[in-house]
């Protein structure tokens, strides 16, 4: 009976700390006010009771899974040799992108530094000790990041929404752009409220002639235990004189590249999630096949994967969303550009940067 007492003890004492972790450590984030939410369901009609939904049927788990007969490469989930990196050139003098790994992007366009999704931390976590670990090295530091105009977050899954990296590189950010909620965890880890815009899907603003929308994606959210769906999620365009410019987010496909392409016209450049997928979750992620379908939806003139090469988050080899992407998109006429992590492209010269070089890499 004692011992049983002594166990109970334990396990309360474990529990106690664990909650009193989950309130006190700010990687989590913050919560939304009541003020927030009265905001966010005038603003999105996809809000109600705190959650915010898709704009189509949405299952984040399905009961069985199947076999996914398309797979093309046969290495493992992580690369036994080294990915090969280049070390950036980030002189905004023309427009241009830099891919350090996943989804993390330096877009320089109209003269700005835009930032999206950075994660520059070695895991993909709340905490420094577990959780998905960088398979890939990073060409420079955040801290050896210029000076950003802009901070664009996609969602608030770790792997997109990392608190240290923001935490580093928050001296040298003018302005934050945030789909509704995010701004929350930003306002927690004393990011100041001034410096940060939160969209809703659909809405717009501008920026010394840079037109940045926020657009539908098909995703959920989550940062915590008890937080499910309460920030939005989105894709993003980008417009700079004649030039404009898709960035996906996580999204499974869905109708809304159709609704995008809509309102937007065709796009000069498409930066898409391919990676990540699963038959248990088909609604999460695209799969790369897919991935060229949503590009053909959007009017994309050149496209490039991104969500792969950096983290291990599903069981799919890890260089199977570039093959297959890449032989997808060139089937249907795509110029697919994949430039090395770290590689600085020059958007005018995309159709250059085609080296597929995953394939001699085990």
């Amino acid at each position: 009976m004692r011992v049983m007492l002594i166990l109970v003890c334990v396990l309360l004492l474990i529990l106690a700390a664990a909650l009193i972790f989950l309130k006190t450590w700010p990687a989590f984030g913050g919560q939304a006010s009541k003020a927030d939410m009265e905001d966010y369901e005038r603003r999105a009609d996809h809000y109600s009771g705190g959650k915010f939904s898709n704009s189509e049927p949405f299952e984040m788990m399905t009961d069985h899974m199947e076999e996914d007969d398309k797979i093309l490469s046969h290495k493992g989930v992580k690369p036994e040799d080294t990915i090969p990196t280049k070390q950036p050139e980030l002189e905004n003098g023309e427009a241009q992108v830099t891919w350090f790994g996943h989804s993390s992007l330096l877009l320089q366009i109209g003269g700005k530094n835009i930032l999206i999704d950075p994660v520059f931390a070695q895991r993909a976590s709340p905490v420094s000790f577990a959780g998905g670990k960088r398979f890939s090295q990073l060409p420079l530091s955040a801290k050896e990041l210029p000076k950003l105009d802009l901070v664009v977050l996609s969602h608030d899954h770790y792997d997109h929404l990392d608190y240290h990296t923001l935490k580093e590189i928050d001296n040298k950010v003018e302005n934050y752009v945030v789909p509704l909620g995010v701004e929350n965890h930003l306002q927690r880890w004393d990011i100041a409220a001034d410096k940060i815009t939160n969209m809703a899907w659909w809405e717009e603003i501008e920026l010394d002639g840079l037109t940045i929308g926020c657009t539908p994606a098909r995703h959920y959210s989550r940062r915590s235990l008890n937080d499910q769906d309460a920030t939005l999620w989105a894709s993003w365009v980008f417009k700079s004189g004649s030039l404009q410019i898709f960035e996906s987010g996580d999204t499974g496909y869905g109708n809304h590249f159709q609704q995008i392409h809509e309102r937007y016209g065709d796009f000069d450049f498409a930066l898409l999630d391919c990676a990540q997928y699963d038959s248990r979750w088909p609604d999460v992620h695209m799969f790369p096949e897919e991935a060229v379908q949503a590009a053909a939806s959007l009017g994309a003139r050149t496209v490039m994967p991104i969500h792969w090469g950096a983290f291990k988050l599903a069981d799919h080899p890890w260089d199977d969303p570039a093959l297959r992407f890449t032989k997808a998109g060139e089937a249907s006429g795509l110029t697919v550009a994949t430039p090395l992590i770290g590689e600085t492209m020059k958007l005018k010269n995309a159709s250059g940067y085609q080296q597929r070089w995953w394939q001699g890499i085990q």
